[in-house]
């Protein structure tokens, strides 16, 4: 048996490194919330070669008294946290001791600090060790330079990837400090070119407009809500501006940028069915609350946080999106009528304020009393009467990728929907004109002209009938004459087993039938003759998929499924009597703007925009 012997220092910050520094990004952020912690106003950060060469992080913030520099590089020294009540009431960034020593144990480290009005100090180590300590004529604040990074642990550069990935970190670390700190002015520069360089004046709109552009920031709307625990404000999109991945959205909490998965989840369900499915809104969403409430050392980054009463702050987030979104006009099209293009201007070397006129676009002053006849059963008669290709219709998005991932999506949709939909703004009266490439319905009113796209529309009235029978507390089921047995793998048919209630609430009445199958006697009546089965294996499959799906969940993506696979698909074209039958049902939905899967059902082309077009108009200048 080897020996058990205590580790040497040196040796302990390495490991200590390997959880706190696990590329140049991590140097970056771990001096910047030093710098933040310090009450710094202004931070500048240089980097080369990626970082590896050299960082530079440079603040005015208190800087570290002369006596004390070289302590701040033993391990566990902070001055942040003293008593073990201190540790559930963390409200500064870094608190650990960890980070100063385990980068000074991997680089090459030059450190010159000074209080306001005092004598400053200038200290070198390398690989941890003390090379020189003196007194240094420094200004008030800090300056940090890491050379030669992980040079004696070398097997760590094996996993750094391109330089472009690493920049590409760093910048998305600044840019989060940026956005979780408008109040401080950060500089960023990369090889001496400047990335960076946000206002700092405490308005969060023009730190958004410094990382994404004045474009984005005008079409981002505020968020504010609050209950007994928490406060929340903030930005976010328009549905209409959205990205391909979550990563733009940016959860701030008593100023430090975490991730937590049900949060963001509950900033997509807050948009309802106004996102496309995997499609993702830019968010800036700043939380406070009582540091009581949350855990912050549950992670050496201290990115990953527990929060208590989690469920009631996910709760909060969705409403505060969902009225603020849904008060917005729902028809996507130009806005030009409203707001101007931002004017050309020369690059100037010191950030500007920049002028927001957050302007929601004109809505139809004329109003449209919805058919009283019109009912349920209006829809089905409606499609069956429209040829319905099933083999053009596109393949159910669980289906389609095939992954645990794209089923996740799917759910999280689901899930997000079901939000009241009811919106302010009144559906435009629209008179049809034809049909354009036996996919888009074109009509018209005074306002301009309307293109609907007749499966997002027919989808969505299909959507909203199935979501009613699946919402339905007895389903009128029918008895299959020929019953059905379905076989599983040993591992499926536990979740199934246990799930049985769930799965029979949203209409899969199974029973076991042996060791590895089930047996289906009847099924609902809205499932069309001859497709028993394959919608009934859609509908497990999913569930498989999802695994912890709730009932209504489950029932929200059955209602997704059916009304794409049951509606009229592109290139088929309709009797002027079918367009017109689809057209005046739509306003009958509780959400006729977007599909079940987020798409728009109609766009807009305005009378200006029109005129503009033609030059009847001068452009705007």
């Amino acid at each position: 048996m080897s020996t058990i012997q205590i580790l040497s220092e040196t040796l302990a910050n390495q490991i200590a490194a390997g959880e706190v520094v696990e590329r140049p990004a991590s140097v970056v952020k771990e001096l910047v919330e030093n710098a933040i912690d310090a009450g710094a106003t202004q931070i500048k950060v240089e980097i080369e070669e990626a970082g590896l060469k050299r960082i530079i992080v440079t603040d005015n913030g208190a800087g570290i008294p002369s006596e004390e520099v070289e302590r701040a590089f033993e391990r566990h020294a902070t001055s942040k946290l003293y008593t073990t009540d201190d540790l559930f009431r963390i409200r500064s960034l870094g608190f650990r001791g960890e980070a100063l020593p385990s980068i000074a144990s991997v680089s090459e480290l030059v450190i010159e600090t000074a209080e306001a009005n005092k004598t400053g100090k200038h200290v070198h180590l390398k690989g941890g060790e003390l090379i020189e300590s003196k007194a240094a004529a420094s200004r008030r604040g800090t300056s940090i330079k890491i050379e030669q990074l992980f040079f004696n642990t070398p097997a760590r550069l094996k996993h750094i990837r391109s330089l472009k990935t690493e920049i590409s970190h760093v910048t998305n670390y600044l840019n989060r400090f940026a956005l979780s700190h408008p109040d401080i002015s950060f500089e960023f520069y990369n090889d001496g070119n400047q990335v960076l360089k946000s206002v700092g004046n405490g308005d969060i709109r023009q730190a958004i407009a410094g990382v994404y552009g004045v474009n984005v920031a005008r079409k981002m709307r505020k968020i504010e809500a609050e209950n007994f625990d928490f406060k929340i404000s903030g930005y976010s999109s328009l549905p209409e501006l959205t990205r391909a991945n979550n990563s733009y959205i940016t959860l701030i909490v008593n100023g430090r940028f975490i991730q937590n998965y049900a949060l963001n989840r509950a900033v997509i369900s807050g948009y309802g069915s106004t996102l496309m499915i995997g499609r993702y809104p830019i968010s800036v969403i700043n939380i406070e609350m009582d540091p009581l409430l949350l855990d912050v050392n549950v992670h050496p980054t201290k990115q990953q946080i527990r929060i208590s009463n989690e469920d009631e702050l996910g709760a909060l987030i969705r409403k505060a999106l969902h009225d603020t979104m849904y008060q917005e006009v729902r028809i996507p099209g130009s806005y030009s009528e409203d707001i101007a293009p931002p004017p050309v201007r020369q690059r100037e070397e010191k950030p500007t304020q920049m002028n927001f006129e957050f302007r929601p676009a004109k809505e139809p002053e004329r109003s449209y009393e919805p058919p009283k006849d019109w009912a349920p059963s209006s829809i089905r008669t409606q499609s069956e009467s429209m040829h319905v290709d099933e083999s053009e219709a596109p393949p159910v998005p669980t289906h389609e990728m095939g992954t645990e991932e794209s089923a996740l999506k799917l759910a999280e949709t689901a899930e997000r929907k079901n939000y009241n939909e009811e919106t302010t703004e009144q559906f435009p009266e629209l008179e049809y004109i034809g049909q354009l490439h036996g996919t888009y319905l074109l009509t018209q009113n005074e306002d301009g002209l309307y293109f609907i796209d007749q499966h997002a529309a027919q989808e969505r009235i299909k959507y909203e009938y199935y979501k009613a029978l699946l919402g339905e507390e007895a389903d009128a089921m029918q008895e299959l004459l020929v019953p059905i047995v379905l076989e599983y793998p040993s591992d499926e048919v536990m979740v199934i087993s246990e799930n049985l209630e769930i799965l029979a609430d949203a209409g899969v009445s199974l029973e076991p039938f042996g060791q590895n199958s089930f047996i289906v006697r009847e099924h609902p009546t809205w499932i069309l003759p001859g497709q028993e089965q394959s919608t009934i294996e859609e509908m497990i499959d999913f569930f498989l998929e999802r695994k912890n799906l709730t009932v209504g969940m489950f029932r929200e993506a059955t209602a997704i499924m059916m009304s794409c696979k049951r509606s009229i698909k592109a290139n088929h074209r309709l009797s002027e009597a079918e367009a017109v039958a689809l057209i005046e049902q739509l306003p009958t939905c509780e959400n006729p703007y977007n599909c079940p899967h987020g798409r728009p059902v109609l766009v807009k082309l305005t009378t200006y925009d029109l005129e503009k077009m033609f030059k009847r108009i001068q452009d705007r200048h």
